[in-house]
């Protein structure tokens, strides 16, 4: 076996050690250095020492979801607060989050082939897969944190998971809803949430569907952002069709707020999260 494939070996112990809860830190350590003193004779030192310290930063940066009792799971999702300028602004003016948050995004939690954690997503290039680590990249409050908060089904509905991510994952390479039509063949980031689940459940949705706005509630006028967007597509403007966003589904009943990254803009009550 070459030093590549070793490597790589051990990048699987200690991603493992770090992710899956169930394994102990007796079986990790205990993996690694037995592996680490098989290297030792076969390799040069400098090349393992450099490999030790790679294995340290990754720990650092894998494990910074169990800080404050954290621990990812299936099925959570990941709501997040997007710069991403005048629409993702309209988005989050339109419905408060939980707490006030405002939310332009939202994602649910799966593993992929492999084991490892992934964020499943409708995006503007479509439904697709994203290393959960990138997705918390994407924008950070004034502390450096990412504007994440982690959103996690009571338990009554856990039986529905494992279905919704089944068909989330039979929904990849799905194009972007770009008319926001609850009844396409594409999907927006929330809707796709919508969907999974309603799959899962045999027909019936567990999050609700409200008529949509793309009005500023302060004059009553559709934001520029919103009439700018429709125009380039050459699409109405669903006003009051069915649908839902990130902040709707932050607030849904059927949800427990388990965990916060970071803070999102806006929210008014940094309280405690319950661990669950």
């Amino acid at each position: 076996m070459s030093f590549l494939n070793e490597v790589k070996n051990l990048h699987n112990i200690v991603r493992k050690g770090i992710r899956d809860s169930s394994l102990s830190l007796r079986m990790t350590l205990s993996g690694l250095f037995t592996k680490l003193s098989t290297m030792f004779h076969k390799y040069s030192k400098t090349a393992i020492f450099i490999f030790i310290i790679n294995i340290f930063i990754i720990g650092l940066a894998e494990s910074c979801s169990k800080k404050s009792g954290y621990v990812i799971r299936e099925g959570d999702l990941f709501f997040q607060d997007l710069d991403c300028g005048p629409l993702c602004e309209a988005i989050e003016k339109v419905t408060e989050g939980y707490h006030g948050a405002k939310f332009s995004h939202v994602g649910i939690i799966a593993k992929d082939s492999c084991g490892n954690y992934v964020v499943i997503e409708a995006r503007s290039n479509g439904v697709g897969v994203t290393p959960y680590l990138k997705f918390l990249e994407r924008s950070n409050d004034v502390n450096g944190n990412p504007k994440v908060i982690v959103g996690r089904l009571k338990k009554r509905y856990h039986y529905l998971i494992t279905s919704a991510i089944n068909e989330a994952y039979s929904l990849l390479g799905k194009p972007y809803d770009r008319v926001f039509d609850i009844k396409n063949d594409a999907y927006y980031c929330s809707e796709l949430i919508y969907e999974i689940f309603l799959r899962a459940n045999n027909g019936k949705p567990i999050f609700e569907l409200q008529p949509m706005t793309f009005r500023d509630s302060h004059n009553g006028k559709t934001f520029p952002a919103w009439e700018k967007y429709f125009l380039e597509i050459e699409a109405p403007i669903p006003e009051g069709e069915l649908g839902l966003n990130p902040g709707s589904i932050s607030r849904s009943s059927v949800i427990t707020i388990v965990h916060a990254f970071g803070t999102p803009d806006g929210w008014k009550n940094e309280q405690e999260i319950k661990k669950h």
